[in-house]
């Protein structure tokens, strides 16, 4: 597909790249579409970088099309206004994970709209924002107070809707394993609000309970 490449071309290819079957899998995860992800990687590797055709595919409203459009763009083109609205008009829990993954974390507003989302009455914007939290909480925990994102947790963990709740879960898990001085606490929240303790774990997975979680990457970044 050359640069010039249309909406119309692109939607009427992952038209063509639609499978039932796989369309019933996504769906019960709360996906409607039913392209293969690997395919569509694969016709993102041809349309290459192309930051215009992004922004129509996403305004098309069709899942297959938003994903092409994550993989597609440029992240640190969009503005911070164009993201908010992103992450608000984005439901199916792929194109939520994408665009904070793949765009939201790589652009200059990231920090920004992690304060702002975190904040957020909006259950699943608000997960957004957790999730922006644990990759500093991994990545650069400088400036954050750890203490204080404990007593949030602790306090709103075990009511919070699903997909906050596993954001903020993921949240938990991550300052224990991270950071050594918190990781008792950690471990000892987790055991007491013992959520997600019987999410069934498929073998050889890590299990999402946060003292599981923990005790398993400490183990493994430790090379024991």
């Amino acid at each position: 597909m050359s640069g010039t490449t249309t909406v119309a071309e692109v939607r009427a290819e992952l038209a063509a790249l639609e499978d039932p079957r796989a369309r019933a899998v996504n769906e019960r995860h709360g996906d409607d579409h039913g392209v293969n992800l690997g395919k569509l990687r694969a016709l993102a590797k041809r349309l290459k970088t192309q930051q215009e055709l992004a922004e129509e595919l996403w305004d098309t409203g069709d899942t297959a099309a938003r994903l092409l459009a994550l993989l597609v763009c440029r992240p640190k083109a969009f503005e911070r206004d164009r993201l908010d609205a992103m992450v608000r008009e984005a439901r199916a829990p792929k194109v939520l994970d994408w665009l904070v993954n793949y765009v939201v974390k790589k652009s200059p507003h990231a920090e920004e709209l992690r304060l702002a989302w975190s904040a957020d009455p909006d259950p699943v914007v608000a997960a957004a924002g957790w999730a922006l939290t644990t990759e500093r909480v991994a990545k650069r925990p400088d400036g954050l107070d750890l203490a204080a994102l404990l007593d949030v947790i602790e306090a709103e963990l075990k009511d919070a809707p699903d997909r906050l709740q596993w954001a903020m879960n993921h949240c938990l898990a991550q300052i224990g394993i991270s950071d050594p001085a918190y990781r008792a606490r950690a471990r000892a929240i987790g055991e007491r609000l013992e959520v997600l303790k019987d999410y069934p774990t498929p073998r050889g997975c890590t299990s999402p309970y946060a003292p599981a979680w923990i005790d398993e990457m400490v183990r493994r970044n430790e090379g024991a």
